[in-house]
């Protein structure tokens, strides 16, 4: 600390930083200012070093350097400004993904810049000193974002320090220890150790000027022993980040909500936009929300919640939404197949004979996802089910119609009556239907698999551990599917990534899938052929796989990752960015993957057949429960 304390005495007695603390500078700060600081002069370094002819060897240690001293500060740097840390230390040269608050915006494109892209650039073979500055001068001025006055006052309070330190906890559960961020897997630990030891100097600084609100010894224990568990893992394969999660991790994330429960420290920021104080696990269905379920109904009590979940089974079932009374929600997505349809690649149209283009997705946690829909083209669940419903393809009916026929039944007309209690209008809209159904499907998906019950402290199946080891670190699936959801929504839950994987239009590689996916709804090159990431819960009962149903197995899934997606394949998919190089796993560590896959299924409230028996009314008898085809 005696170092970073006397650069910021100096960086104060320049006046660099302006805040008014009465001329002192607490211990909380000192270390703040301090690691940033020491970045900005190792980043200062490294665009110095470019202007003299150095060798990629030099370039790289002053590159690796700088990453460590970015490390050390990460703990504030990811939490205050997510989007200028992505120009310090951004994995992707482009990027289009859209943040929770932007979505109701044209996505825009962002440049990546920063440490990790310098060394990707560096790998190259007609790389130069100028282009390679550019990355370092980028990622210098972001930095100094973080020494704004707006900034340093803002964590002046306790408030911050409590969300960061959740985030830093999530993150170390997710994405730190998979090589999202480092290619070079033989840094992943010696980094990750950097990152864990100065949270801890920060925990100590905190705990020194915040004296009535406590970071408590328990968990302050605990951190130590998990760095100690770091400290001996020698080889990022042997790493084991079951037990890194279960018995570290998932207990101070604990700890730590116990805290914010505790203190209530208030936040502003919308890193915090999706989380939920209230969840006791990382894998806690609580954890957070991505779209809201709740539509017109607000504040809606528990046993009402019971009733409307009923009600949005009973009409999930009910062909009476579709324009023929025939078709129901529960025609494509079956409960007994997963939610979806085992059966055929792709669901039949409207008019029973023509297939869809897209496999139909399971509904299981398909509202953890900002965007929905394969290319995200859907921002709300409100405009998802409207879409369904309207779509001639699928249920061919409208919103008028809909209206008028459910209201036609006595059943239906009183329960909705009933609950408009919860609503700002006593008139019976289509979205008061429509939000029985997303009641319905929210309630499909709970964290009671083998996985989740085993990572929250119960009996270990081996080969699952084994599998869910290398889908974290080895097989790099955790770099797309992050947990707790195994979807393309990492900490802090605000946006949904999408992927390019050179996905075939058959299982014997001939042809790329013509399907453009998220090109359709954002035409620009990157996105051309991209999917949302969709999650691997309960993939076990989900199949047939990707987009477009071309894989009726979990090993030619396997297969298909494990030699490098499209390209691996031999197609010409310009923008994979699925790596392309095969991962080298054989037999034995496939089989273990899909052990951990499977041990993801969850339990399914699959309904009992049902007669619908108040279905004698007018025209609209004669309905089976489930529809007819």
């Amino acid at each position: 600390m005696a170092l970073k304390q006397y650069i910021v005495f100096g960086l104060l007695i320049a006046g660099l930083f302006t805040s008014t603390r009465n001329n002192q500078v607490p211990d909380y700060m000192s270390n703040y200012e301090g690691l940033i600081t020491e970045a900005l002069l190792d980043l200062e370094q490294c665009v110095n070093l470019t202007k003299s002819n150095p060798s990629r060897e030099e370039l790289l240690a002053a590159t690796y350097r700088a990453r460590l001293s970015m490390k050390s500060a990460d703990f504030w740097l990811r939490y205050l400004e997510p989007l200028a840390y992505k120009k310090i230390n951004g994995p992707l040269p482009i990027e289009w993904e859209v943040e929770v608050f932007e979505k109701w915006e044209k996505p825009y494109k962002r440049i990546g810049s920063g440490l990790t892209l310098a060394e990707a650039y560096l790998e190259e073979d007609n790389w130069s000193a100028d282009s390679l500055a550019w990355y370092f001068k980028q990622a210098s001025k972001s930095l100094k974002i973080f020494i704004a006055d707006s900034l340093t006052k803002s964590i002046e309070s306790y408030d911050y320090f409590w969300y960061a330190n959740r985030l830093h906890l999530l993150n170390l559960a997710s994405i730190y220890t998979t090589g999202f961020e480092c290619a070079n897997t033989a840094r992943v630990l010696p980094e990750l150790l950097v990152m864990m030891k100065s949270a801890q100097e920060i925990y100590t600084s905190y705990n020194s000027t915040y004296s009535d609100k406590l970071l408590s010894s328990e968990y302050q224990d605990l951190y130590s022993e998990a760095i100690a568990f770091v400290s001996t893992s020698k080889k990022y394969t042997d790493f084991n980040h079951f037990e890194f999660i279960r018995d570290y991790i998932n207990p101070l994330f604990a700890l730590n909500q116990k805290h914010i429960r505790e203190y209530q420290p208030v936040s502003t920021s919308f890193n915090d936009y999706s989380l939920s104080n209230k969840a006791t696990s990382i894998f806690d269905r609580q954890l957070y929300e991505a779209v809201s379920t709740s539509g017109p109904y607000r504040d809606v009590s528990q046993s009402d919640k019971e009733r409307i979940i009923d009600l949005g089974e009973m009409l999930f079932h009910d062909p009476i939404l579709s324009g023929n009374n025939k078709r129901s929600c529960a025609s494509c997505h079956d409960g007994t197949q997963g939610f979806t349809q085992n059966e055929q690649l792709t669901a039949f149209h409207f008019d029973g004979e023509t297939q869809m283009e897209r496999n139909t997705p399971s509904l299981h946690h398909v509202y953890s996802n900002h965007l929905l829909s394969a290319d995200g083209r859907q921002i709300s669940a409100m405009e998802q089910i409207r879409e369904v419903i309207n779509n001639p393809e699928e249920m061919a009916c409208s919103d008028r119609q809909v209206v008028e026929k459910v209201m036609d039944i006595k059943y239906y007309k009183k329960e909705l009556k009933y609950l408009t209690k919860y609503t700002t209008s006593k008139k019976i809209e289509a979205d008061n239907i429509y939000a029985t159904l997303m009641f319905y499907v929210s309630s499909m998906s709970e964290y009671n698999s083998e996985f989740d019950q085993t990572i929250n402290g119960g009996d270990a199946n081996q080969d699952m551990i084994a599998g869910f080891n290398l889908f974290m670190g080895k097989a790099q699936c955790a770099t797309c599917h992050f947990a707790p959801v195994f979807n393309g929504v990492k900490p802090p839950y605000v946006s949904s990534e999408f992927e390019v994987l050179g996905v075939p239009e058959d299982a014997k590689y001939v042809n790329l899938s013509d399907d453009r996916g998220r090109g359709r709804i954002h035409p620009v090159p990157e996105m051309q052929h991209a999917f949302r990431t969709p999650t691997i819960r309960n993939i076990g009962s989900t199949a047939p796989y990707m987009h477009n149903g071309v894989f009726a197995t979990l090993e030619e899934v396997m297969e298909f990752y494990n030699n490098g997606g499209g390209i691996g394949h031999g197609l010409q998919v310009e923008n994979q960015s699925l790596a392309s190089d095969s991962l080298q796993l054989n037999e034995t560590e496939i089989d273990q993957i899909i052990v951990f896959m499977k041990a993801l299924t969850e339990e399914s409230k699959i309904p009992s057949s049902k007669s619908i028996r108040f279905a004698k009314e007018s025209i609209l008898g004669n309905r089976t429960f489930g529809g007819t085809y």
